[in-house]
C-alpha cells in the first residue's frame, strides 16, 4: 500500500483551462503595477520615508497594496490558466489507520499465555518484533 501512487484516487472531473486573452492582458497589467509598487516601496525604505508617522503609514500601505495586487495576479492565474481537476481519494479501511497488519485485522485470541504477553508488549511498544 505504501508508495502505491495508483491508489491515491480517481479523477472525477477534468476541465481544461480557458486561457483567455483578456486574463493574460490583465495579468500583464497587474504585473506592471506590482513592479511599480515594489520599486516605490524599496525607494521609500532607502529614502527613510518610514521615519515619520505619515511616512510609516504610507510605506505600510504600499506593502499592503503589493500583497493585494499579488493576490489578484494569483487569483487570475489560478482561475484562467490552471485546469479544474477534482480527485476523489479512495477510502482506507480503519485498521490501516491504526498500523495493523491485514492478517491481524480481526485481532488475536488470548488462549495461550505467550500470545497474551506478546499483546501486552505490543501495546506498550508498538514496534515490538515477534
Amino acid at each position: 500500500m505504501a508508495g502505491d501512487t495508483s491508489s491515491y484516487g480517481d479523477i472525477h472531473r477534468y476541465e481544461p483551462a480557458r486561457e483567455s486573452t483578456a486574463a493574460a492582458i490583465g495579468i500583464v497589467l497587474l504585473t506592471i503595477i506590482e513592479i511599480a509598487l515594489v520599486f516605490l516601496f524599496v525607494y521609500g525604505l532607502m529614502s527613510a520615508w518610514a521615519s515619520t508617522l505619515f511616512g510609516n503609514q504610507f510605506v505600510g500601505g504600499l506593502l499592503a497594496l503589493i500583497f493585494i495586487d499579488l493576490a489578484f495576479i494569483l487569483l487570475l492565474y489560478r482561475k484562467e490558466f490552471l485546469p479544474d481537476v477534482m480527485v476523489v481519494k479512495k477510502r482506507r479501511r480503519k485498521w490501516e489507520d491504526l498500523y495493523v497488519r491485514e492478517e491481524d485485522a480481526d485481532g488475536n485470541s488470548l488462549a495461550d499465555g505467550e500470545a497474551a504477553w506478546d499483546t501486552v508488549k505490543r501495546a506498550i511498544y508498538p514496534y515490538y518484533k515477534r
